[in-house]
């Protein structure tokens, strides 16, 4: 009895504390603080600290003074002597750091974070709401070390309400589409809607493909004094994004040069991380200079052999999930026994396929099918990225200061999730999402990123032949073509323009830039791709990694319809035939992403892939395993100007006035003669 009644007037005694905070009362407040401790010593009854406690931060976007606060308030949760907000207790834990499941675990949250991790019943301290998940184990949120959220095509916000629910508490967004649209904003915008209380953790890297390479130009250009900024300005900026321009790594004479190594150095300057892109990196000469520059992963490898070899070169090994189970399995039978060089990525994954496999749990499944340990699996999207991307005091573990991020699954060998904790809630419930979601009014600096202020015609796609002439020589390219030389073929001349020649699967691919206001158009023929059904055209603003417009079509007509169709709908697809417009897809923002819902998203995609199902698309393999017949969805990567490419089409510029260039040795051809 004397006991409760001592601990209702300490209860008086700091709450009386308590509202003495302004500094007219620091006399009241000092005499009361000496009170609570003399009646703390006379009756042994423990009090939580009673200085004045200002206001926590909200700890949304990481910053040092924050981080100060937050974490002394962290240690005196722990030790019991200021009260906890929740606290949840489950079934097993699993300790990422020695791979050991724990029994009967309680988690101690105070605000967004982790105070206390220990047996059931040991935490001594005040709590406000308790959980009990007798039946599930907790295991730490899921992180991707490279993704590109931009290929989800859904803006922070709407990708959180999509991934969460598979696990996914944080990414290291792989920033290089967004920054090649709008440089300048490109920090603001990834860190938006966390600043909005999203509780997925965005860990930008800025891209240093920005621009892809020296023959590309507008929407953002990012060098030292670029990069330097973004990490000063953040410590969210976790380093820099894949470094894919190989050449302008190792020749000096390459234009890049300069600006490439300057971001390198910056990054350096500020010890974060220099991600890689060893694409066709396969030879043992290769691979050592690319360990040697510093760059310190990998998520192009694609074959066993020369992903051990850079595995041997310590280079973090990014796995993707087309060459992951051959790959997982290989290093099972070669013995590998540490893993901490290997995470399990998804690079990049549309919503719609988001919603048909999963997201990193997909990867962590495939992995668990293929040979690999559930705890070692697990390890490769938790605490593995977390340290190379230098992370571990926020993500990557259950373990006291991390982020409240875990995720409990009703059979662990499955990977079957019942329930997602984000920032010290519940996120999801089964496969919905119950978290915060801002609603983001996104300004014009984000959804007026097509800038073209004139009709685009079909003379914008008319090839001049050379006078007099019936044929011509041409220069092809075909999707993915990882070779040396340009193709070429002799085409007809018809009232002074070159012909495609559909009989031969060529038709004409053209590039319009859409940063300029003067839509500056590069065209030529391509072999193997577009549509052979008469007036036809296919355009989209999705073209890696400059993501400029393209358009493929069997008429200029069509062509001209398709560009300005998405001109006036800022971004996404369009498919024109007979002069119409069969479908649409809109990506309002950036030209890359759209701010609804995934299933909305996905509602226009199956419509458009249904139009496109009426269309004779042409077709001839190419170097790509992953170049396949009909739809060419995926002439949204053709458009990339990295290794292993060598002739591509880009929009016309000083160093390419037509566009067609050599990116290795900065030749240029001219597309007829």
């Amino acid at each position: 009895m004397i006991g409760r009644v001592a601990s209702s007037i300490l209860g008086q005694i700091r709450s009386c504390a308590e509202n003495f905070p302004r500094p007219e009362h620091r006399f009241t407040h000092r005499r009361v603080v000496f009170t609570v401790r003399r009646f703390q010593l006379l009756t042994g009854i423990p009090f939580m600290a009673t200085s004045r406690i200002a206001p926590l931060p909200d700890d949304l976007l990481i910053n040092a003074s924050d981080e100060v606060v937050t974490r002394q308030d962290l240690v005196l949760t722990a030790l019991g002597r200021r009260p906890a907000d929740r606290l949840l207790r489950v079934g097993r834990l699993l300790d990422v750091h020695s791979r050991t499941w724990l029994d009967d675990q309680e988690i101690v949250i105070k605000g967004r974070r982790i105070a206390y991790v220990g047996p059931a019943g040991s935490y001594a301290g005040e709590v406000s709401e308790r959980f009990s998940e007798p039946d599930l184990a907790a295991v730490p949120g899921f992180g991707e070390a490279h993704k590109h959220i931009e290929s989800s095509h859904l803006t922070p916000e709407w990708e959180a309400a999509l991934v969460m629910p598979h696990g996914v508490t944080w990414t290291c967004e792989a920033s290089h589409e967004f920054s090649n649209v709008n440089g300048a904003r490109n920090l603001e915008f990834w860190l938006e809607a966390r600043r909005r209380g999203s509780p997925m953790k965005i860990f930008p890297l800025p891209g240093s493909a920005v621009p892809p390479t020296a023959y590309e130009w507008g929407g953002g250009w990012f060098g030292y004094d670029e990069q330097k900024a973004f990490l000063s300005e953040s410590l969210m900026v976790a380093g820099l994004d894949e470094v894919m321009d190989w050449p302008s790594i190792s020749d000096p004479g390459n234009p890049s040069y300069d600006r490439l190594w300057g971001m390198i150095g910056a990054t350096f300057e500020q010890r974060g991380v220099v991600e890689g892109h060893g694409a066709g990196l396969r030879d043992m000469a290769s691979i050592n200079a690319f360990a040697a520059a510093g760059l310190a992963s990998d998520h192009e490898g694609w074959f066993l052999d020369e992903i051990w070899q850079k595995l041997l070169h310590g280079l973090f090994i990014e796995l993707r999930p087309h060459s992951l189970p051959e790959v997982i399995r290989g290093l099972i039978d070669k013995g590998l026994t540490d893993w901490s060089q290997v995470a399990l990525v998804t690079d990049d994954r549309s919503a719609s396929d988001t919603l048909k496999i999963g997201a990193t749990d997909h990867n962590v499944r495939l992995a668990i099918e293929n040979g690999l340990a559930p705890e070692v699996a697990i390890q490769c999207v938790t605490l593995n990225p977390a340290r190379h991307m230098r992370l571990t005091p926020w993500v990557g573990s259950i373990a006291p200061g991390r982020f409240a991020d875990f995720v409990l699954l009703s059979d662990v060998a499955s990977l079957s999730i019942e329930k997602v904790w984000a920032d010290g809630r519940p996120v999801s419930e089964g496969a919905t999402f119950i978290g915060v979601r801002p609603e983001i009014d996104w300004p014009q600096w984000a959804t007026r990123t097509v800038k073209i202020d004139r009709t685009v015609t079909s003379d914008d796609f008319r090839i001049e032949a050379p006078p007099n002439r019936a044929t011509v020589n041409a220069a092809l390219l075909r999707p993915f073509h990882w070779h040396d030389d340009f193709i070429t073929m002799e085409l007809p001349v018809e009232e002074g323009a070159v012909q495609r020649d559909p009989a031969r699967n060529v038709t004409k691919f053209a590039i319009v830039d859409r940063f300029s206001g003067e839509a500056k158009v590069s065209r030529m023929f391509w072999l193997g791709t577009g549509p052979r059904t008469p007036e036809t055209a296919l355009a989209s603003t999705l073209g890696h990694d400059k993501h400029n417009i393209w358009t493929v079509g069997s008429s200029d007509e069509a062509m001209a319809i398709s560009v300005n169709a998405l001109n006036e709908q800022q971004g996404g697809w369009v498919l024109v035939s007979g002069g119409k417009i069969l479908a649409r897809v809109r990506y309002e923002v950036g030209g890359l992403m759209t701010a609804r819902s995934a299933e909305a998203l996905d509602a226009e995609m199956q419509a458009l892939y249904a139009a496109g199902a009426g269309i004779d698309w042409m077709y001839e393999p190419t170097f790509s395993p992953r170049w396949w017949p009909g739809f060419p969805e995926r002439l949204s990567f053709a458009t990339l100007t990295c290794s292993p490419w060598r002739w591509v089409l880009v929009a016309p510029s000083e160093l390419a006035p037509e566009g067609f260039v050599n990116v290795l040795t900065g030749k240029t051809h001219p597309i007829v003669w």
